[in-house]
């Protein structure tokens, strides 16, 4: 289906520097990097070439979309971009062609990483294996597939990541600065997980959990709101909570866990 297209400049910068920091991407022996329903404008593909050249500067990117006529606007941006017209690199690796969950690639090429974000909201959840299917079936045996989605501005965010072989984990990443309650991540749960979030599901347990640890970790924000967050992930991981990773992703105001800890029942 042809989704809304909207789009912000910024509006993926949370997903875009965890992908950064993926071995997925950082290890790939051909970096390939697919941007799966980038909308009505291309920027967003654009600031994912930009971040992540910064971890692998060979690193490319391709935009896909179903609507024809992105294509056609997203490769007059990128003709922008390459005369110097914006402030874009203009030898950037991005390219855009048409094409939806099969992610058709030229000579037989798979993708080191695909990010889909915002494009399975307007399906119905019974469909949404079927599409991790066909889109982890395009991955290179090490990579990884981001799907999820986001606010209009990209403060509150969450996604799944998945290999060939289904999914991995589920990550929240918040705004920190001004925010008040973590469960606001339930509006922008992934399609898999977005009408699971009830009393007697997973991803309602950890949603609870999470916002629950965030309010008695109130004291620390005389500390400041990064050191809160950071004591309410402490408490998530000794109330038993598998929380993947460290400090260095916490202080960004993200939390990981395997996937089996949310997964539908």
């Amino acid at each position: 289906m042809i989704t809304r297209g909207t789009t912000n400049t910024n509006r993926l910068r949370r997903v875009d520097r965890w992908i950064a920091a993926q071995g997925a991407l950082r290890s790939a022996s051909d970096p390939l990097v697919v941007d799966l329903g980038y909308g009505a404008s291309a920027v967003t593909t654009f600031e994912l070439w930009s971040r992540l050249a910064r971890a692998r500067p060979d690193v490319s990117v391709v935009g896909l979309e179903i609507d024809p006529g992105r294509v056609a606007t997203a490769r007059a941006q990128l003709d922008a971009v390459k005369e110097g017209l914006t402030p874009f690199d203009p030898g950037m690796a991005v390219s855009f062609e048409r094409g939806g969950f099969e992610v058709p690639l030229p000579l037989g090429r798979r993708a080191a990483v695909i990010r889909a974000f915002n494009v399975l909201r307007q399906y119905r959840e019974d469909e949404v294996a079927g599409a991790w299917a066909r889109m982890t079936a395009r991955l290179q045996p090490d990579g990884i597939l981001a799907e999820g989605t986001c606010d209009e501005i990209g403060r509150v965010s969450s996604w799944v990541a998945l290999g060939p072989e289904g999914p991995h984990t589920f990550t929240i990443s918040l705004r920190l600065a001004g925010l008040e309650s973590p469960a606001v991540v339930a509006e922008r749960l992934p399609k898999v997980l977005i009408h699971r979030n009830v009393p007697g599901e997973r991803i309602h347990d950890f949603v609870a959990a999470l916002d629950s640890a965030w309010t008695r970790a109130a004291p620390l924000s005389a500390y400041g709101v990064v050191q809160r967050w950071l004591g309410a992930i402490s408490t998530l991981k000794a109330e038993g909570w598998p929380v993947i990773g460290g400090t260095t992703r916490w202080r960004l105001g993200e939390v990981t866990v395997p996937w089996q800890a949310v997964a539908p029942a």
